[in-house]
């Protein structure tokens, strides 16, 4: 018997709500007589705003609570940014759906684009992808952690805390921020995180019901896509803290693939773009684990 209201999950801030209120929405779309309340969980990640991300050797920084919560009954399903969560998803739950994904690139959120910034400037990202990719391709700027949300974040650096800071342009596209001052980073320059852009819904195994209904709202393209770079995610062991970037394009069979990778110094790095189709893929991915491992040992 389906229930007269499901319990949606979601983080706190405006991002995580403007997510979860398009999952919402898309449902109500298929199914306008479903109920549908979101229930905010405060994760460990909401909590420590202090703490560097890839200090805290938390995979589950952002998602643990909300699977935790999941997994006791307390919510219904839960949305997440999917790069926030980790590849193997707690036991007795799965992912059920991806909205299609939006744009996969990063943005630059500043006075100038990159290749402008004086030298010296001062760079706010507390990703190790980022900043590793940044000193390869702009060793003349400064890069130092910030934390917080999107606003947060762009707050300082109006505040002059920073001169620019990273942000996913997904992000600021659905929190309809078009007066913003932004400059797009090309995917050549900066590798976006595996999974970047996509947004998961997550169920419990047992809620055939309501996998039934999030089948309406999946978008096939967008899991394929991420399916692959969450491969490599966890061929390598990593987390969301992990200097990988990876994002996968599919057209007409054929995947496009580009790999950044870097030791936990950021000495070392490989930086490609693969072509593969389909059928070569899970080749291509083994190939590249063995090239990517011995990168680490460096």
């Amino acid at each position: 018997m389906m229930p007269k209201t499901f319990i949606l999950g979601t983080r706190g801030s405006q991002l995580a709500l403007r997510q979860s209120e398009m999952v919402r929405d898309a449902l109500l779309q298929h199914f306008p007589d479903l109920h549908i309340e979101l229930k905010i969980i405060k994760t460990k990640g909401d909590q420590l705003q202090h703490l560097a991300l890839d200090a805290s050797g938390d995979k589950g920084l952002f998602t643990g609570a909300l699977e935790e919560a999941l997994r006791s009954g307390a919510i219904d399903f839960a949305v997440h940014s999917l790069k926030d969560l980790p590849v193997d998803p707690a036991p007795g739950t799965r992912i059920a759906a991806y909205l299609p994904r939006a744009v996969t690139h990063d943005t630059l959120i500043g006075a100038a684009p990159l290749d402008a910034l004086p030298e010296g400037a001062l760079i706010g990202t507390s990703s190790k992808r980022r900043a590793y990719q940044i000193a390869l391709h702009y060793p003349h700027l400064r890069t130092a952690p910030i934390r917080g949300n999107v606003e947060t974040r762009m707050k300082k650096v109006e505040e002059g805390l920073f001169d620019a800071t990273l942000l996913a342009e997904a992000g600021l596209t659905r929190l309809s921020m078009t007066e913003v001052t932004r400059f797009p980073i090309s995917e050549d320059v900066i590798v976006p995180a595996p999974g970047q852009a996509a947004i998961a819904v997550q169920t419990r195994d047992e809620a055939s019901n309501l996998q039934e209904l999030l089948r309406h709202i999946h978008d096939a393209k967008t899991a394929q896509e991420v399916t692959i770079e969450r491969s490599l995610l966890k061929r390598l062991g990593g987390g969301c803290a992990l200097p990988l970037g990876c994002c996968c394009h599919i057209t007409e069979g054929m995947a496009e693939l580009r790999i950044f990778y870097a030791n936990s110094t950021g000495t070392e790095h490989y930086l490609a773009t693969h072509h593969a189709p389909l059928s070569q893929i899970d080749t291509l991915l083994a190939q590249l684990t063995e090239q990517l491992k011995h990168i680490t040992t460096l």
